[in-house]
């Protein structure tokens, strides 16, 4: 078994380190000392779903073509797979884990049952603090809210740490159409944004990336070795290329993880410390906030902390949890209230509750779909479990597809901080797309055709025993054909002996 110590720079180990965490004996090392090193040969990069206006993506069609990537597919599999076992260390760790989700999960349900009463409290507080708070409706208003801070300052450049809320507005793209310059902090950000693709995971961005493929991005971007994979060389040649902009960014952009009503003040957290740097160099720093990442007090901001990187990272803590209060000495702050179809899906009866969601991506990193297909296979910003019933609130006809992506195991639910009922959800935006007939015909004749054979026990019955039989003799190429669904991917089972109702009819029925 490889040691900890494999995964780890030289210059990390530092076994004569007189500042290190000693606990029961051992050093404590961050998460990244809990993998095993992970080995992966070169080979092309598989790209996301075919996007074709608003035709329904075709996630299937994207999965297959990352599973015929046998060395990405493992690779992703296995990191984000460690990740999920790095969060149950942890969560076997605190022994009010489960106190501390019922408590989150009541803390969000109260606020979103509160919404306008906190947003309001949370506008005045934050005014009284020097911040400027403006509302936008839509993805449209918040870009435009934006653009127009940047030209009151002249702005033509801006830094940003990551937020999922500005993927969701388009906003990059809308400031290049404006001509003002973006850049992303963030390191998977930046590998996203330099190779021209949407992040694939809400907390690990380019987590479906090879290193060979971020020495490729690089090597054609930032002039880097394109044979050196190294990933502390990799990591070093896009620091140095990226902070000369930092440096001179005209203004700086954050999302936020949490804003307390209470105080008017907004957390953000990072592990690399970017987002202070976008916060802090420039003068000028705008924070984009969806209006559900309101908590009503301080006190509660400790629940969700302890809770965060445990679930997203399986590490203890992010390695900076930032507190914004208002402007730095001599700059100014804005903060934008996003809505963006938020208060929407806050009247949703069965839907509601995924506004709860504080974007760990623990859902995704345990759920077997998502670890084999990659999230680019989504076609959407949010991908994975919590992107199956978030998706089709924005655009149910385009996003029509995805709820079927899942095995409806329950996992994502069990890992879930904050106790939405995500298999649940997924399953009742199935009925909901037929309801509203955005199911494809083919798959609405297959379904009711079951329906009307299970609803019928004699013809069920006769079915199973003629497909048994022909399943024992069919040649396999019979069987294995075009319209086998289950069989492109799968063995299929072999038939029993005997049907547990012939069984029960043998040897229980005269006893009934």
């Amino acid at each position: 078994m490889s040691t900890p110590a494999a995964m780890l720079h030289p210059e990390l180990l530092a076994p004569d380190d007189l500042h290190s965490i000693v606990r029961d004996g051992r050093r404590l090392d961050h998460a990244e000392g809990a993998s095993k090193p992970l080995r992966s040969r070169p080979e092309p990069q598989p790209r996301g779903a075919k996007i074709h206006g608003n035709r329904p993506i075709d996630q299937a069609e994207a999965a297959a073509r990352f599973i015929a990537a046998p060395e990405h597919e493992k690779m992703h599999d296995e990191r984000l797979w460690d990740l999920r076992q790095k969060r149950d260390r942890e969560m076997h760790g605190i022994a009010e884990w489960e106190e501390l989700r019922v408590l989150a999960s009541a803390i969000k349900e109260h606020t979103l049952t509160h919404l306008d009463e906190y947003l309001e409290e949370f506008e005045a507080n934050a005014r009284s603090h020097g911040i400027h708070v403006h509302w936008a409706r839509d993805a449209a208003e918040h870009n435009r809210i934006v653009h127009g801070i940047l030209e009151d300052h002249g702005a033509k450049s801006l830094i940003k740490s990551k937020s999922m809320l500005t993927e969701e507005c388009g906003f990059r793209a809308y400031m290049a159409s404006v001509g003002i310059e973006v850049v992303e902090t963030d390191l998977g950000e930046r590998i996203q944004q330099l190779d021209n693709e949407d992040p694939s995971h809400v907390v690990v961005p380019a987590v479906h990336k090879l290193r060979t493929d971020v020495a490729g991005v690089f090597a054609k971007t930032i002039g880097t070795d394109p044979d050196n994979s190294d990933v502390h060389y990799l990591a070093e040649a896009q620091r140095q290329a990226t902070r000369p902009l930092i440096l001179a960014a005209d203004a700086g952009m954050t999302g936020c993880n949490f804003a307390v009503a209470e105080t008017g003040t907004f957390v953000v957290c990072t592990n690399e410390g970017n987002a202070d740097l976008s916060a802090n160099v420039p003068k000028l720093h705008i924070a984009s906030i969806g209006i559900e990442k309101i908590i009503p007090r301080l006190e509660h901001l400790a629940v969700f902390v302890r809770l965060l990187s445990r679930s997203a990272l399986g590490s203890p803590i992010t390695q900076y949890t930032s507190h914004f209060r208002g402007p730095r000495e001599g700059g100014e702050m804005h903060i934008v209230l996003v809505d963006n179809g938020r208060s929407a899906r806050l009247g949703m009866a069965e839907f509601w509750t995924s506004l709860k969601c504080i974007r760990c991506g623990a859902c995704m990193n345990t759920c077997p779909v998502y670890r084999r297909s990659g999230g680019l296979s989504y076609g959407a910003t949010y991908s994975g479990p919590i992107g199956l019933i978030i998706d089709p609130t924005f655009n149910a006809r385009k996003y029509s597809n995805l709820p079927f992506a899942s095995t409806l195991n329950g996992s994502c639910s069990n890992v879930c901080p904050v106790k939405i009922n995500i298999h649940e959800q997924i399953y009742a935006w199935r009925r909901e797309l037929v309801k509203r007939h955005e199911v494809p015909f083919a798959k609405r004749a297959a379904m009711k055709a079951a329906g009307e054979l299970l609803s019928h026990p004699a013809a069920y019955r006769a079915a199973i025993a003629a497909a048994d039989t022909a399943l024992a003799h069919l040649p396999r190429f019979v069987i294995y054909n075009g319209l086998n669904a289950w069989g492109q991917q799968r063995e299929v089972p072999h038939p029993p002996k005997q049907t547990f109702h012939s069984w029960y009819h043998a040897n229980r029925g005269e006893k009934a």
